[in-house]
């Protein structure tokens, strides 16, 4: 039960590989370029406020150093 792959077997696979191919390539771009939107329009988050050096000296100063045994 042999079976020959014909010329036009060949001639609407290459079309579609063709079109499956460029879906893929579509896809992926405008999948790409959404997730960069999104990253885009995220608000970066704000780093912590620490209390300025001089302002922790003096809270060290006030309660004594404070000594680890």
């Amino acid at each position: 039960m042999g079976t020959t792959l014909t010329a036009e077997f060949w001639r609407q696979f290459t079309v579609l590989l063709v079109i499956a191919t460029a879906v893929v390539v579509v896809a992926g771009a405008a999948l790409d370029a959404l997730v960069l939107r999104m990253r885009g329009r995220r608000i970066p988050p704000t780093p912590p406020t620490s209390p300025a050096p001089a302002e922790v000296r003096k809270r060290q100063a006030a309660h004594g150093v404070s000594v680890r045994h």
